[in-house]
């Protein structure tokens, strides 16, 4: 460890299996962008979901390379819309159980779980720990730091909706994957940098990802 390591605390971006991987890919260059640090872990689901949605394989050997060309993705599916510099990124294993994240005394902000799938939701909310994602969610939220849940499943049941309401019940802020028009998006990105915004609003984390409300009505839809 060099020293420039014990000032580092870093958010930690869980990736779950819920389809949704361009909300992870605008959280994970928006916080960059910001300059904050970032810890990531990609759980095995969200690699086939990864692959499924911008055919891109994410392998633990190879994962920068990976993780650069997912972040440079456009969420049209078009690549190199975006440079990104992943120097401030760590990467650990879903398997890793002994990883630093997995303590409590490991210095984090807290954690972003983008897209979170429902079976994701349930492990955290029983405490279940069954992978490193899970385990880091589960000390995000002993240890009282921020966690943001960005649920992504409609419709919702009856057990996901008090699996949400005992994590809101804990602590932690459940935002589900919801866009909003009046921003004026006029693009699939506006989207979900709209909801990438709101996740990192939550997270108290500076940006300019999409145009706030200022109590005027037809804003939306001036040009920005």
């Amino acid at each position: 460890m060099n020293a420039g390591d014990t000032e580092r605390r870093p958010w930690v971006v869980g990736v779950s299996g819920a389809s949704g991987t361009p909300y992870a890919a605008a959280v994970l260059r928006a916080l960059l962008a910001a300059g904050e640090s970032v810890d990531l872990v990609v759980s095995r689901a969200s690699r086939l979901t990864l692959l499924d949605e911008t055919g891109i394989s994410f392998r633990d050997a190879h994962w920068r390379a990976d993780l650069e060309q997912w972040l440079a993705r456009g969420a049209d599916g078009k690549p190199d819309t975006f440079r990104v510099r992943t120097d401030d990124v760590r990467y650990w294993a879903a398997g890793d159980l002994a990883a630093g994240p997995s303590s409590g005394s490991y210095a984090t902000k807290g954690m972003l779980i983008v897209p979170a799938s429902t079976a994701c939701v349930a492990g955290v909310a029983l405490g279940l720990s069954k992978d490193l994602l899970q385990r880091v969610a589960s000390v995000t939220l002993k240890e009282g730091r921020r966690l943001v849940v960005c649920v992504r499943e409609t419709p919702l049941n009856g057990q996901t909706l008090r699996h949400l309401v005992s994590l809101d019940e804990a602590g932690a802020i459940v935002l589900p994957a919801s866009p909003a028009f009046y921003a004026g998006a006029t693009h699939i990105q506006d989207l979900v940098d709209f909801v990438a915004g709101r996740m990192l609003d939550a997270a108290q984390v500076p940006h300019r990802l999409y145009r706030r409300w200022e109590g005027e009505l037809g804003g939306g839809s001036r040009e920005g």
